[in-house]
């Protein structure tokens, strides 16, 4: 098969995909796969299909088939969902860092981070991961009102303060962060 029927299939199995058609995604992701198995992209769209089922080995079978095809991003932060899944929230904490790690705009991994590390209590390792984000994107009120809630949990409240003045400034219709300070004028 040519690198023209890869890219149909892959193309055809992510549209089908998108529409919530597993059964037609699933064929054309397979014949991506089988047609050239170099590339992670198909074992990605066959593990979310795995997960869709609530099949969470095979999903972690093919993120990890993707993943030694070329550990990415995505592979990262696949595995690290599976394995929240699974309730491994160490593990799944670490893969989400190491997708950061590839990719500080990975919003999955990002996400994941903020909530498990408030459950692990590992807020000093989410802060840098949200530094990150914004040095990238800085307009972003939510990830930045999340870097200053992990601030207030660690009792940094000035430099929590200082973010939650910077999200009014840039956005001043940003409620949650106008009710967070006026907590610290209290």
């Amino acid at each position: 098969m040519s690198h023209l029927d890869y890219e149909i299939n892959k193309e055809l199995g992510e549209c089908y995909l998108f529409m919530g058609e597993l059964e037609k995604a699933e064929d054309y992701y397979k014949k991506a796969a089988s047609s050239n198995g170099i590339h992670p992209d198909p074992y990605l769209g066959l593990a979310t299909i795995a997960v869709q089922r609530g099949d969470l080995e095979g999903a972690l079978t093919l993120y990890t088939k993707a993943h030694g095809i070329d550990a990415n991003d995505k592979t990262f932060a696949g595995i690290g969902l599976v394995k929240m899944e699974q309730g491994l929230k160490a593990d799944a904490f670490d893969m989400f860092l190491n997708a950061l790690g590839k990719n500080p705009e990975n919003m999955v991994a990002l996400l994941s981070i903020i909530r498990l590390g408030h459950e692990l209590e590992r807020l000093e390792q989410v802060i840098p991961a949200l530094e990150s984000y914004l040095s990238i994107n800085p307009g972003k009120s939510e990830v930045r009102y999340s870097l200053a809630g992990c601030m207030v949990c660690l009792d940094r409240k000035d430099e929590a303060q200082a973010q939650l003045e910077q999200i009014i400034a840039a956005d001043p219709g940003f409620a949650p962060a106008r009710e967070l300070l006026s907590q610290f004028d209290a």
